[in-house]
């Protein structure tokens, strides 16, 4: 009776965790299959077997073209900055006060767009080292712009973004 009562509740236990492992696994299929959006955070890496894909959906980006200049350039400078990876926090703000007092207003178009249409911080990353290709869409004077600074040929020392105190000085 000893054996039959183990087995029973070995049985039991192992019934239990396939059961309350299908019940999650159903209750999640409906929800990923409904938030497929043609922008949407992916969490996809170049190895990603995408087993695991959700999308969480995010409004489109739309360029505002009544925007003045001089207002475009201070929020490119905070999105530059404010980034969801560390890495490109420091790369784009580094870029920005390199570059961004300095851009035309179709570069700061492609900029603009550049940093805020694709959802995944990751992919800019990714086509800025030329880990993969750049879609044609972000490809232009700007994106080869970040493409070479981005291989900091001067050995610079690019371990945080900078302080904000130059802004200080451009303005005096």
């Amino acid at each position: 009776i000893g054996l039959f009562y183990l087995s029973h509740v070995s049985f039991n236990v192992c019934l239990s965790h396939q059961l309350v492992t299908g019940m999650c696994q159903a209750a999640w299929r409906p929800a990923i299959t409904g938030l497929v959006s043609s922008r949407g955070y992916r969490g996809d890496s170049p190895e990603d077997t995408k087993v695991d894909l959700i999308e969480i959906p995010l409004p489109p980006w739309k360029e505002n073209p009544s925007e003045p200049i001089d207002i475009k350039r201070r929020r490119l400078l905070y999105e530059s900055r404010k980034r969801g990876m560390l890495e490109n926090c420091i790369l784009l703000s580094l870029f920005a006060k390199r570059y961004l007092n300095t851009m035309t207003e179709n570069q700061l178009k492609q900029y603009d767009r550049l940093i805020n249409e694709p959802s995944n911080d990751w992919d800019i990353y990714y086509w800025a080292t030329e880990a993969q290709p750049t879609p044609d869409v972000y490809q232009g004077e700007v994106m080869d712009m970040l493409k070479e600074f981005t291989k900091n040929r001067n050995h610079e020392q690019r371990l945080d973004a900078p302080s904000l105190e130059y802004l200080e000085k451009e303005n005096q």
